[in-house]
């Protein structure tokens, strides 16, 4: 009812002026799901621009919809038409969406994105295909990669709504985006019935009701449903095996009302939910698992025909050292599955999407290179910045591909991980435009998966003030909560020409009371901070770097796979930290080494990186303060979140200058033995922790501890504690245990080798 309702609303916005557009466009499909999906479109564009003309107190314009396919897909132009009205013309269903939805928000921000609007020229994308990376928490027994967590717990109900995807398909198609890809480690007992297997599939809808542990589960999702979860568990929604698929078709259609296509992503091999029936197990020599996954696959393709692809991971559970072994087990269960599903649709655009991981180029084009999948029906996959996409706009690792995709004419998807900012809004549009412009080209990229392995961007039960309350349909996105960073990536990744004016524009709208130049301007100040101590010290999974807790999860000595939880990083960590490739910036140990054999220092030193910091950090709270005179610029809790995360920020920034030029000076008494040295390390880790704390006090007075699925429990405030501990250590410490050797060529390297795949 909930999907009902927002889909009547739009029917009945404006219906009459809806129903002319559409007529007079004139050139949409009459027929087929496909024609609906592009109705549905305009309707939502008109409905936006209705809406719009309210918020401003002017008359709904007339505005007729076109079309020209010579302008190229998701492209459009308008003009205006008399003396109020407009024409947008678009390449196809979704160039005439973003046309109007373009002059929706030009009617709320006023006339100089009117005139940028109506500029004579058409808008086409930069990036083609502009998504969302979603680990979708289905079911306690068909879990998502961190489904372990907080987050995912709580949005386990959420996902089998209605309101849930309406809310956010309108969001995404607002941004531009238009690809949603589900993540899942085995999706298929709660989404298909297979023929050959049908005991397999799961009715209902389980979550645990057995407490988190505040230690992460096997990080390789080898653990996702431990016994004692299943054994406590509650069903939040009484749904047989067909009502789910009715309702993922549902939501499938939803989506493309929106032009947004979705995928679903695997990890491999797993079989949650199958509970050993039929001889099924993780086993990849399995002859009965090869056999389930492939029907699987294709009922899947059969099941949903809006369904645009599926992506394959060669990991995490494939105990085989061969790759060439897991491409053979991937392509006798996907490949297969895929190829049995298009025998009765051969002209169905269908794609299957490889991921660059645990698995090498060579072998993937070995084993995939016959038809009917390679290569009009087979993509790659790759970690852009591994799972850190706030750290350098210029991330080089993609290189290690290039002569794949130059060899085989091929293109690649991006997964733009953000496993960096979840709590703290972030918003800077140069990031942003150099990120974007340096991806690689249209003939090399089909486009990019965005979002986090560590956390679950569904609603936000971050919030301190709204904890514990069940608001429903009425708590906010976490896409709402985020809306400026998520604005950024989706329209400048369709347009990065998008000029700040347009986003200051933005805020003023949002907040007519505010100081909407001040609001940015912090903005954009603050969220220089994490990719800056990013590129310095770099890790490049998840596990290791939680920049909003410099924190990361420790292993029980001696195992692999055994963890005690998160933990915070200490000042000798720092010491021995590496850059991140390709960033000349030097670490610690480089940069001592060279200051105190009077070499030249030739990059980035660590000193000029805490500088940075700081400089960024005291800009952020120069434009803070000037804010907060003015009551009204904290008129609305949105309002006071956002001054309190730039503050948050800043307060970080702080902390880590302070840690970098202790971690300096210690790395120099290390080597000299000099009190002097070790004393004003001392200093600077007392101004670090006094950061620490105000920065806690900030962000925890807004937002609540978390369990994050790779790092463990985070709680800044109870944190203090051990960043305290560095004052001890340094006290304690003894000279001659920070080691470098400048003849190895790995310290001598500034930044970790590139990896190849």
């Amino acid at each position: 009812m909930d999907s009902v309702t927002r889909r009547d609303f739009l029917g009945r916005t404006s219906a009459a002026a809806v129903g002319a557009s559409l007529v007079a466009a004139g050139a949409w499909p009459t027929s087929s799901t496909a024609a609906e999906a592009g109705r549905a479109m305009l309707r939502f564009a008109q409905a936006e621009i209705v809406a719009a003309a309210q918020a401003t107190r002017l008359a709904p314009p007339p505005v007729r919809f076109a079309t020209d396919r010579a302008l190229g897909e998701q492209a459009y132009r308008i003009e205006r038409n008399g003396a109020n009205g407009f024409v947008v013309t678009g390449g196809d269903e979704a160039g005439a969406m973003y046309g109007g939805l373009d002059l929706a928000e030009a009617l709320r921000l006023g006339p100089a994105a009117m005139a940028r609007a109506t500029a004579p020229r058409v808008h086409r994308p930069r990036v083609l295909r502009r998504g969302i990376k979603f680990n979708v928490p289905l079911d306690l027994r068909t879990p998502s990669y961190g489904d372990g967590s907080t987050s995912a717990q709580l949005n386990l109900p959420e996902v089998w709504t209605h309101a849930f995807w309406a809310q956010t398909f309108d969001e995404l198609a607002r941004h531009r985006y238009n690809t949603m890809s589900l993540w899942n480690l085995h999706p298929f007992p709660s989404l298909v019935k297979v023929p050959e297997f049908p005991d397999v599939a799961l009715d209902d809808v389980w979550r645990s009701t057995h407490p988190l542990s505040p230690i992460p589960r096997n990080l390789a999702g080898r653990d996702a449903v431990p016994p004692e979860f299943l054994a406590e568990h509650e069903v939040v929604r009484r749904m047989p095996i067909q009502q789910k698929i009715a309702f993922w078709r549902e939501v499938m259609q939803m989506a493309a009302d929106r032009g947004i296509d979705v995928y679903l992503v695997t990890w491999n091999v797993f079989t949650y939910g199958t509970n050993g029936k039929y001889g099924i197990d993780d086993r990849m020599e399995n002859p009965a698992t090869v056999a389930y996954m492939r029907a699987s696959v294709r009922e899947t393709i059969r099941t949903y025909p809006l369904l645009k692809g599926i992506g394959i991971t060669a990991g995490e559970n494939m105990p085989t050292p061969s790759a060439a072994a897991k491409e053979s087990w991937l392509w006798s269960t996907y490949g297969e599955g895929v190829r049995d599903a298009l025998r009765a649709e051969p002209n169905r655009d269908f794609r299957l999407i490889h991921r660059f991981w645990q698995t090498s180029g060579d072998d993937i084009r070995k084993s995939w290179a016959k038809p009917p999948i390679w290569p009009d029906r087979f993509e790659f996959s790759f970690k852009y910045s591994w799972a850190h996409m706030y750290s350098d706009p210029k991330p080089r690792f993609v290189d290690t591909v290039m002569p794949l995709l130059k060899d085989t004419g091929m293109k690649t998807w991006l997964e733009v991980r953000n496993d960096d900012v979840l709590s703290l809004r972030w918003g800077d549009p140069d990031y942003v435009r150099e990120y974007v412009e340096n991806m690689p080209a249209a003939d090399k990229l089909i486009g990019f998966f965005m979002g986090p392995d560590g956390f679950t961007w569904g609603r936000d039960f971050l919030d301190r003030d709204t904890a514990g309350q069940d608001l429903g349909p009425a708590r906010r996105l976490v896409m709402q909560k985020h809306w400026y960073s998520f604005m950024l990536w989706g329209r400048l990744s369709y347009d990065p020409t998008l000029p700040d004016a347009h986003f200051v524009e933005t805020f003023r709208a949002r907040y007519p009371d505010a100081d909407a130049p001040r609001l940015y301007a912090a903005t954009a100040a603050a969220s220089k901070i994490i990719p800056q101590m990013t590129r310095f010290f770099w890790h490049p999974e998840d596990l290791n770097w939680l920049p909003e807790a410099d924190a990361h999860v420790a292993r029980v000595p001696g195992t692999r796979d055994d963890y005690f939880g998160s933990r915070h990083y200490t000042v000798a960590d720092l010491m021995s930290g590496l850059s991140m490739p390709n960033s000349n910036i030097l670490n610690i140990r480089q940069w001592r080494y060279r200051k105190l054999n009077g070499r030249p220092m030739e990059a980035t030193t660590p000193l000029q990186v805490a500088d940075a910091l700081a400089g960024f950090a005291s800009e952020t709270l120069r434009v803070v303060g000037e804010l907060k005179f003015d009551p009204a610029n904290l008129a609305t809790k949105d309002l006071r979140q956002i001054v309190g995360d730039n503050e948050a920020m800043a307060d970080l920034g702080l902390y880590y200058a302070e840690k970098i030029r202790g971690a300096c000076d210690l790395a120099l008494f290390d080597a000299t033995a000099h009190e002097d040295d070790r004393r004003a390390a001392l200093a600077h880790l007392e101004a670090a922790l006094a950061a620490w704390k105000r920065y806690a006090a900030a962000r925890d007075a807004q937002y609540l501890p978390n369990l994050f699925p790779r790092i463990g429990w985070i709680d800044l405030t109870a944190m203090t504690s051990q960043v305290a501990a560095d004052l001890d250590l340094v006290r304690h410490w003894t000279p001659g245990q920070l080691k470098f050797d400048p003849n190895n060529p790995a310290d001598q390297q500034i930044g970790e080798t590139l990896r190849t795949v």
